[in-house]
């Protein structure tokens, strides 16, 4: 297969050195140094079991010249998709089927639903619905994204653990195209089941995103320290059940109680989340799709959600602070 990935990091590299290594026809769309590397030297994958993967995909700064591709595997953040959208069609052809990755609320949620809340604008996810007008939801299917990778250098991922990238179709039916991404994601090497109920999926992990993240940003601790913490373990309860409150008033039944969905956090250990490596590096925050998006349909649909609201007010906030300003925000050892 023709495979574009769109926002080469470290989970579309991940994927693209598992895909290249299943003789696809990877292109890869990235910039700035980690584009330069890749297309001296390639793109290395250290595994979690040590081994170190090379492969030469295809690399480009722009979508421009790409061409025409079976699969396109939109590995961006939420936060990124906006800007490149316009240029997603020029990679179309007929049956181009697209495989979104981003954590949260994605912007296709309310597409292709019936009931009150069909068709539901987000700004914090899609202002303008700008993303749905160039991405169709007829194209799209899902992938909730499990294994935990970053980039070390430019060029370099370090894949830390996890394989898991279940698929599904937004309406949850068993297509020809959906066991054709399973198995293309099978083969690369990944954990690829169909899913039941993609939004449930969907739910089940942006409860620990919604909460564990934005704490990390402002406390900078570890998952482990945020649960070993009574106060910000309660906070994280809290945080949940308004989540799950509103996914069940949209009728979604999320599969595992919060309860397992703590204790499966606890076995992450000295895990550092997304936001928090954002936030030490000085990058924009995906507090809209993870936090913003949950507020925002809670006030649409009459569940009030007020942990969730303030700590999305309090880290758009930090995050406006330090983009204004170019700035990072660490912690460094007092000096005496």
């Amino acid at each position: 297969m023709r495979i574009c990935i769109v926002g080469a990091g470290a989970i579309g590299g991940l994927l693209a050195s598992g895909l290249a290594e299943a003789k696809h026809e990877i292109s890869l769309v990235t910039r700035g140094p980690h584009f330069e590397t890749i297309k001296a030297k390639g793109l290395q994958v250290i595994s979690s079991n040590g081994k170190t993967i090379y492969s030469r995909p295809h690399v480009f700064n722009r979508l421009n010249g790409i061409g025409p591709q079976d699969l396109i595997i939109l590995a961006l953040k939420a936060h990124q998709v906006s800007a490149v959208c316009p240029f997603i069609p020029l990679l179309f052809q007929e049956n181009t089927i697209v495989v979104t990755l981003q954590n949260g609320i994605p912007f296709w949620y309310f597409q292709g639903i019936d009931g009150p809340y069909k068709g539901l604008p987000l700004n914090t996810v899609d202002p303008n619905g700008i993303i749905i007008s160039h991405i169709p939801y007829h194209r799209i299917v899902h992938s909730v994204v499990y294994p935990a990778a970053e980039i070390i250098q430019p060029g370099v991922i370090q894949h830390h653990e996890g394989d898991r990238f279940p698929v599904g179709e937004p309406d949850n039916t068993s297509s020809e195209r959906i066991n054709k991404v399973s198995r293309v994601f099978s083969e690369a090497g990944f954990r690829s089941p169909v899913l039941q109920d993609t939004r449930g999926e969907i739910w089940l992990k942006l409860l620990g995103n919604l909460s564990f993240n934005p704490i990390s940003a402002l406390t900078h601790a570890t998952v482990i320290e945020m649960l070993a913490f009574s106060e910000t373990r309660a906070l994280i309860e809290t945080m949940m059940a308004e989540g799950q409150a509103v996914a069940n008033k949209l009728g979604v039944t999320i599969r595992l109680p919060i309860e397992r969905r703590i204790s499966g956090a606890e076995k992450l250990g000295e895990h550092k989340m997304s936001m928090l490596q954002d936030t030490e590096s000085g990058k924009a925050l995906e507090i809209d799709a993870l936090v913003g998006a949950v507020a925002e349909i809670g006030q649409h649909i009459g569940i009030p959600t007020p942990c969730i609201q303030t700590l999305f007010c309090v880290t758009k906030l930090l995050e406006k602070k330090m983009l204004s300003t170019h700035s990072c925000v660490q912690l460094t050892p007092k000096t005496q």
